[in-house]
């Protein structure tokens, strides 16, 4: 099970703030993804990076039947649970909350915030998908009531199919979220100019 680590960054969490929850991917770091803000117009925001133990927020693939990822996996939803929970009681609420994941980070944070949709801050996932060998609709519910979501994923990708990626937009959407996908040919499993362009642009400079 995931000890719950936060390291922050940015401006201190107040009421008022915008808040940027960053998830990092298998193998990564907190610090990690952090070092990602540099590139990203979240200046006026406070930072909140999750560090999974051992590095890695569930064993095996996102496609794997979920009950071969347990518990890390509910461990890790939970680890976001409590976070937006400690946010909303410090005054913070979740139309202020904002959500970045990349690779198992983005797929851990698509399916935490569709499992629990209302209005975010924003969603930006770079390399991810819903996660399941198959995905179960009747455990996604609420209504994003229009927050901007970008996903930025390679053709091909060596860990995340674009057929997911697609059935995952196609869920956000039901949900009433506000998406913008972009499929790259060939740039590999990375994150590229364009994506932070989009995600600036999509989610952090509205």
């Amino acid at each position: 099970m995931h000890t719950k680590e936060i390291i922050q960054a940015g401006l201190p969490v107040q009421a008022g703030n915008k808040v940027l929850i960053m998830v990092h991917g298998r193998g990564g770091t907190a610090a990690d993804i952090l070092g990602l803000a540099t590139h990203l117009s979240v200046q006026d925001f406070s930072l909140l990076a999750p560090q999974a133990t051992n590095h890695t927020w569930y064993p095996f693939s996102f496609l794997a039947p979920r009950e071969e990822n347990e518990p890390w996996l509910s461990s890790a939803l939970d680890i976001l649970t409590d976070m937006v929970s400690d946010l909303n009681q410090q005054g913070i609420p979740s139309e202020n909350i904002y959500f970045l994941g990349f690779s198992q980070g983005a797929c851990l944070t698509l399916e935490f915030v569709t499992r629990h949709a209302q209005r975010y801050g924003g969603v930006v996932a770079f390399t991810g998908g819903l996660i399941g060998k198959t995905l179960d609709t009747e455990s996604y519910q609420g209504d994003f009531k229009g927050t901007p979501v970008f996903i930025g994923t390679a053709d091909p990708d060596p860990h995340v199919p674009v057929e997911r990626v697609n059935q995952t937009e196609t869920i956000v959407q039901s949900l009433h979220a506000n998406v913008l996908k972009k499929v790259y040919k060939g740039i590999g499993h990375t994150i590229v100019a364009d994506e932070i362009a989009m995600a600036n642009e999509q989610v952090f400079s509205r």
